[in-house]
């Protein structure tokens, strides 16, 4: 069976699921914060689809289930070679876009700072500043949750896409594809909330922005690994927001919603900084591997 059709047998049980999921489980005329926190993590649990579309469509297309290796499901894990490395990227670049980006934040609303916040969060000053370790270690321990998108995404779909359109395309494709599979909880607030221009539109179409730019480092640290747990763990982390400044970061203050501070308008900058010097570093590997390869 070719790419493409292996490719659209994917996408089809993937969204196909994730949807029918959605469609179930979210309350009829309830935005995301109108949920209970058990809720939200019931809804939540579509994250899980990709990966088991990925094992749907190894049993359909009859692709076979290995571990390692090339074409494989990329499950496992190897230190080997300087792999460590990116594992240990995984871990901390989420928390270097995430601070920075609050910085940028600040910067464009310096209403936001408010020295005492952190008291209202009932955190003492002294524990603030392990908030961080204390968010990667947490997220890092159940980067298993993100493994149901990432063993899917970088598991299946981005190696599919590379081989059909090349990896310039395929990581626009791709994040455009991740991107809109968020739409339905988008559409009720889950990323950016609802009080913003163009709801749910644009907040769609950022979605589709962020997931290009992260799939530029999930997909690198992938590739470079031979394995989806640091994308997976890099996801959890992200999700996890690991970051001292959100401490002293009221919204309440500055006279907006909280969603603004999570919606990414900074950490956007950094997240794309960040994409476009590991597209840098990855590129620049990739021609002096060529060069190697025709000198011999």
């Amino acid at each position: 069976m070719s790419d493409l059709k292996c490719l659209m047998i994917y996408l089809i049980l993937s969204f196909g699921l994730t949807f029918l999921w959605f469609f179930i489980t979210i309350p009829k005329g309830q935005t995301w914060l109108d949920m209970s926190n058990e809720m939200q993590s019931f809804v939540g649990l579509g994250m899980i689809f990709p990966m088991i579309a990925h094992v749907l469509t190894r049993f359909i297309t009859k692709e076979g289930f290995s571990l390692m290796g090339e074409y494989s499901m990329m499950l496992g894990i190897s230190f080997r070679n300087k792999k460590w490395i990116y594992f240990l990227l995984a871990v901390f670049l989420p928390w270097l876009f995430t601070e920075l980006g609050n910085v940028i934040e600040l910067i464009m609303n310096p209403n936001l700072f408010d020295p005492e916040y952190y008291l209202t969060l009932e955190i003492d000053q002294k524990f603030l500043m392990l908030l961080p370790a204390n968010a990667i270690i947490i997220c890092t321990i159940a980067s298993f949750a993100a493994l149901g998108e990432e063993g899917g995404w970088r598991g299946y779909m981005m190696p599919k896409l590379m081989k059909i359109t090349g990896r310039k395309r395929a990581l626009f494709l791709g994040g455009v594809i991740w991107g809109l599979w968020h739409a339905p909880l988008t559409c009720i607030g889950h990323n950016f909330g609802l009080d913003y221009i163009g709801f749910p539109y644009l907040g769609i179409l950022k979605m589709c922005v962020l997931c290009i730019l992260l799939g530029v480092v999930l997909t690198f640290l992938t590739e470079k690994s031979g394995s989806i747990w640091p994308a997976a763990i890099m996801h959890a982390v992200s999700n996890g927001q690991p970051s001292i400044l959100l401490g002293y970061m009221n919204p309440e203050k500055a006279g907006v919603s909280d969603d603004v501070i999570f919606s990414i308008s900074g950490r956007m900058v950094t997240i794309f900084l960040v994409a476009l010097l590991v597209w840098m570093i990855w590129s620049k590997s990739e021609k002096n591997k060529k060069e190697k390869t025709n000198l011999l």
